[in-house]
């Protein structure tokens, strides 16, 4: 049974790995690059996607696939024709991106050739698209400042402290920014940036020369001064609503919901959860059906030693996970120190998938299983209690006790500490079933 469990239920965290897969086994047999400085030369190309992991990257070549890229500086100057995925403290894209730009960084800049074929997501401290770089789908962006001089092809999603346009937007923008009132410089600090950053005042500036094609949605405590003919659509103004700290030092109004909400909003997750851990219920109940019902008597019949072994359960996965993190971590540097490359990254890349691994099983039986374990015990006690054989019905008791345990679950004050009684029940219960399929094997 637990093998059964093993090879079917745990279907949907082995897709979600064989995703993951199909986005970074190709690492395997990728180019790996790794040093100080690694130039990508303007006569070289790269037949296939690049992973680098260096101080200062300088690409003024072609890599043919996606490049994904680790350092403190970055400089794009040449072509990738698929995605970049870049994080660093400063990133200077100059040349073409063909797909999609993933990007993370304190400084992020757009020179005057920058042209990236799809979608720009990004967050920093500093954004800037200098006049003629050209993103072709959407920008999301969170920032502290962001100057968009340059031409975005479709809609702007954007959150930051102060945004100006200067240039052409072809879609929507929509920002969230802060307070045009405010004095308080944004951006901090920071040596060796490789760029000029530019001053962008708080709050939300639009140039009489730029351009908003679609609608224009911001969130301020006051009205814009949109100049004339700037803004095609409709402007929509929203307020901030920003829940203040107590003890806080700046007064912001703030809007509380009604008991009337409360209660809405209570009973709308409770409903959504409920829903969930039914259909959860349902699939384990197709995929192994022995599982839930074999885990809820040994809840029943050994309570403390359940209880207890779910105590040495979470805190063993905690410690494996740790120990899993500094082995990756040891071997991807001890091979990088003998300037073994590949299999740093390998390292690297199979500690990675091992540790996304154990946390989707972690959330799934934490999250999941548990629950409706516990639940479906519940409503069979329950319903043999009223009329004996009731509860042995296959759907009635996962119905009543879904049910039952997303109420308690989601009552207030002490809803937190029956969750955690609940996952520690179940997970020992697991562990007591895990422990008793092993002794079975090796009995065999």
């Amino acid at each position: 049974m637990f093998r059964h469990f093993l090879s079917k239920g745990l279907l949907l965290p082995a897709a979600a790995i064989l995703l993951t897969l199909s986005a970074v086994t190709p690492a395997a047999a990728a180019e790996t690059r790794q040093g100080s400085q690694i130039v990508i030369a303007a006569d070289e190309v790269v037949a296939d996607d690049l992973y680098v992991m260096a101080d200062t990257f300088t690409l003024d070549g072609t890599v043919e696939g996606d490049l994904v890229v680790l350092a403190s500086l970055i400089t794009i100057n040449g072509t990738v024709e698929g995605d970049l995925m870049a994080a660093a403290q400063t990133i200077i894209i100059d040349g073409q991106v063909a797909d999609d730009a993933r990007l993370a960084a304190a400084v992020i800049f757009l020179g005057p050739q920058a042209r990236i074929g799809d979608d720009l997501m990004s967050g920093c401290s500093s954004l800037e698209a200098r006049p003629g770089s050209i993103i072709t789908g959407d920008l999301m962006n969170a920032s502290s400042q962001a100057l968009l001089a340059g031409e975005v092809g479709d809609d702007v999603v954007i959150g930051a402290n102060g945004l100006e346009v200067r240039g052409t937007i072809g879609g929507d923008l929509t920002a969230e920014v802060g307070e045009a009132s405010s004095e308080y410089s944004f951006f901090p600090s920071m040596p060796n940036l490789g760029v000029t950053v530019p001053s962008v005042r708080p709050g939300l500036t639009l140039d009489p020369e730029a351009r908003i094609a679609g609608n224009l949605t911001y969130t301020q405590s006051t009205d814009l001064a949109i100049p004339s003919g700037v803004v095609a659509g409709a402007v929509t103004r929203r307020e901030p609503v920003i829940e203040q700290p107590q003890g806080g030092r700046f007064p912001i109004e703030t809007r509380q919901p009604t008991t009337a909400e409360k209660i809405g909003n209570w009973f709308l997750d409770l409903l959504r959860r409920s829903a969930t851990l039914l259909l959860i219920g349902l699939l384990l109940a197709w995929l192994t059906p022995r599982l839930v019902p074999d885990l809820g008597r040994k809840i029943e019949t050994r309570p403390l030693p359940s209880l207890g072994w779910g105590v040495v359960a979470w805190a063993a996965f905690w410690f494996t996970l740790l120990v899993v993190l500094f082995a990756a971590l040891f071997l991807t540097f001890f091979f990088a120190t003998l300037t073994l490359g590949g299999l740093a990254a390998a390292a690297a890349i199979l500690g990675l998938l091992l540790l996304i691994e154990m946390v989707i099983a972690f959330v799934l039986v934490t999250s999941w299983l548990t629950f409706v374990t516990i639940g479906t015990l519940i409503g069979r006690l329950i319903l043999n209690a009223l009329k004996p054989g009731l509860g042995e019905h296959r759907l009635w008791p996962l119905l009543l006790g879904v049910v039952l345990i997303a109420i308690v679950t989601e009552a207030p004050f002490i809803g937190w500490l029956i969750g955690l009684l609940v996952v520690l029940f179940g997970l020992g219960a697991l562990w007591l079933q895990g422990g008793e399929f092993l002794r079975a094997r090796q009995a065999a």
